[in-house]
């Protein structure tokens, strides 16, 4: 309930700040999906949940989730924690059941914010789950959104989605490291396409 209020709200507001997208239909309408995103920004999640019709389970930086009314804002938004430079078995359980009942998992593979825009390298965490779960992965382009918004509001502001990834090759397959690393190279490379 909290989701679709906040999200009407803030649809409002970005709509005069003048957020477009392309793509959207390309997110699959039900089941299990994982949306992998660049991240420049702290309004990156927003803006892709603003344009994405179904609500989307986002990963979030432990700190966010500190303190007691934070946690519980967060939570309420279908957010829950992941702590970073560390593989945390507690958040890709949560993540994995996220995509087993079927809902919309949002991450963002460069683990941080990229405040500069250039190129980094994917972790290695969304692949991992993926492959775990046989979830599609969405990639997604936020361009735009590194301007001081709302004062940096005359800067185009877009969302770009990409086609579903479907990993039915690896399916059956023994999965190692390099693996993991060629796929989450093969997804920036996709988001990147994007931009």
């Amino acid at each position: 309930m909290l989701y679709a209020a906040v999200k009407a709200l803030l649809r409002f507001i970005f709509f005069f700040l003048g957020l477009k997208s392309e793509g959207n239909d390309k997110l699959p309408i039900s089941g299990p999906v994982i949306i992998a995103a660049n991240h420049v920004s702290n309004w990156d999640p927003i803006v892709v949940a603003l344009v994405l019709k179904r609500p989307i389970h986002f990963m979030g930086k432990a700190q966010l989730f500190k303190y007691r009314i934070s946690d519980k804002f967060f939570t309420k938004l279908n957010a829950f924690p992941v702590k970073k430079g560390t593989p945390d078995r507690n958040a890709i359980r949560r993540a994995l059941k996220v995509l087993e009942e079927g809902h919309v998992l949002g991450i963002f593979p460069e683990g941080a914010r990229n405040k500069t825009g250039e190129e980094m390298k994917a972790q290695s965490g969304v692949a991992m789950i993926a492959l775990k779960s046989g979830s599609p992965i969405v990639p997604v382009a936020c361009i735009g959104t590194n301007c001081n918004l709302p004062w940096g509001w005359f800067r185009p502001l877009m969302v770009k989605v990409g086609d579903a990834i479907y990993l039915d090759e690896y399916q059956g397959q023994k999965v190692n490291s390099a693996t993991l690393e060629q796929l989450s190279s093969d997804i920036m490379d996709k988001i990147n396409q994007l931009l």
